[in-house]
């Protein structure tokens, strides 16, 4: 999905000193094989991503199979991944690997018994490569059921240094400043944000990035775990900060209206397309991939991004996510499926799409030098650098009915927040009511 995915800084730097360390990337490895041992069989492959995204990722399936013999076979789930996989594997037509986008996804399809534990070999491979954290968001229960392959940097807002230079402004360096800084580019003619309403889950992510701001780790956590209710004070002032976005007509491109008819790929084409409708859209490091491919922009000259700034008195958020490789018991050939997942574990099959753009991984043996430009090697470098310290996406945490599902739960009541920002605590109660709901099923 372009859901939950990340390039830095206006000036890398900052951000990298943000992340606090350096990471370092080591030589491609070669996967091994070449011998088509899997020649005859198919895998079929399950996930959200459409566009650019699927184009980048049938790039790696392509290596795999040049080294195994192995066919493949992509299959898109649209962003209701749990409904879709469930129903297919009812329909006895269970695809071997999913790419689940959603920690609450990954924890769900373990616990109903759909998963196979990773092969000895993968595990070997997270242990070596990978931080702490991304193997925790892949394991249930001490075992380790998903490959993190895609990474995001959802801390980060795109802008056109064009409309920047225009309007006379330059990245902020705080919230407050970044309300003033679109206020004066709309004052230039362009609105401030394109902001992509119909896709719920971009909305989340305006929300995650203020909360872990305005309200620190401690109570982003408990929030995750639903161990702090939704109508706590703490979200209703997060609530109460993005409305002063939403609820401002000249920030945003179409306003409300125009918002809520935008999907993510829309919104970044109101930015880098051909006809500019505004100077920033917010969202993580794969807004590179589609300003690039889709508009030819050239990324760090005519697309360029700035962190998401802190807000208040609070340090400036880091939030990621990712894509987790699982394999189903019942695929039909789980087999081949997980020596997929063998080979989404090296750093050569990460190459593959960080060569191609729009893509980061977390898996440190990866060079640097495999990423296309100095922004996104920059980004790269610190996610990796970022280590046990980032925050996994809030609502990917959530059980899917609350934080991952199109048109219920926490997207749908923010896009009605998005229409009528008027009452924070409100929205605070239905959010608190369909959580409750939703963690106790």
């Amino acid at each position: 999905m372009m859901r939950r995915r990340t390039t830095l800084l206006a000036g890398c730097t900052t951000l990298v000193l943000a992340l606090t360390a350096t990471a370092c990337g080591g030589d491609d490895v070669s996967a091994g094989g070449g011998d088509k041992a899997l020649s005859g069989q198919t895998v079929t492959v399950a996930g959200v991503w459409t566009g650019s995204e699927q184009a980048n990722f049938q790039k790696v399936l392509d290596a795999f199979s040049e080294q195994t013999g192995a066919k493949t076979r992509f299959v898109s789930t649209g962003d209701n991944v749990s409904t879709v996989v469930g129903s297919k594997i009812e329909g006895g037509n269970a695809p071997d690997v999913v790419m689940v986008p959603q920690v609450g996804v990954l924890q769900q399809f373990a616990e109903k018994g759909w998963l196979k534990p990773l092969s000895d070999t993968t595990r070997k491979s997270v242990d070596a490569n990978y931080s702490t954290a991304w193997k925790t968001y892949g394991s249930v229960d001490g075992t380790l059921y998903g490959l993190y392959f895609k990474a995001a940097h959802k801390s980060t807002v795109w802008y056109s240094p064009d409309a920047f230079s225009r309007a006379g402004v330059t990245p902020p360096k705080t919230f407050d400043e970044l309300v003033k800084a679109g206020h004066t580019v709309s004052d230039s003619g362009l609105a401030a944000f394109a902001v992509a309403g119909q896709d719920g889950w971009t909305l989340t992510d305006w929300f995650e990035n203020i909360y872990l701001s305005q309200a620190g780790p401690e109570k982003y956590d408990a929030l995750a775990a639903h161990k702090l209710k939704w109508t706590d004070a703490s979200v209703v002032q997060a609530l109460t900060t993005l409305g002063t976005v939403f609820k401002d007509k000249q920030l945003l491109a179409g306003g409300q209206k125009g918002a809520l008819n935008t999907d993510f790929p829309g919104s970044v084409e109101k930015v880098f397309g051909p006809k500019p409708e505004a100077g920033m859209v917010y969202e993580g490091d794969f807004v590179a991939g589609v300003a690039k491919d889709q508009f030819g922009r050239s990324i760090g000259e005519d697309a360029d991004f700035f962190p998401f700034p802190p807000v208040g008195e609070g340090t400036a958020p880091v939030v990621s996510g990712g894509d987790a490789a699982v394999v189903l018991k019942d695929g039909k050939n789980s087999d081949a499926g997980m020596k997929l997942l063998e080979y989404l574990a090296t750093p050569e099959a990460a190459a593959v799409w960080a060569k191609a753009g729009g893509f980061l991984s977390p898996n440190k043996k990866v060079n640097l030098a495999s990423y296309g430009d100095t922004v996104t090697r920059a980004t790269a470098k610190s996610l990796v650098a970022a280590g046990d310290s980032v925050r996994f996406d809030m609502s990917d945490q959530a059980p899917a009915a609350f934080g991952g599902t199109k048109g219920a739960g926490e997207w749908k009541i923010l896009q009605d927040f998005l229409r009528d920002p008027s009452d924070p605590a409100r929205t605070a109660a239905a959010l608190e009511d369909a959580a409750a709901k939703a963690y106790r099923g």
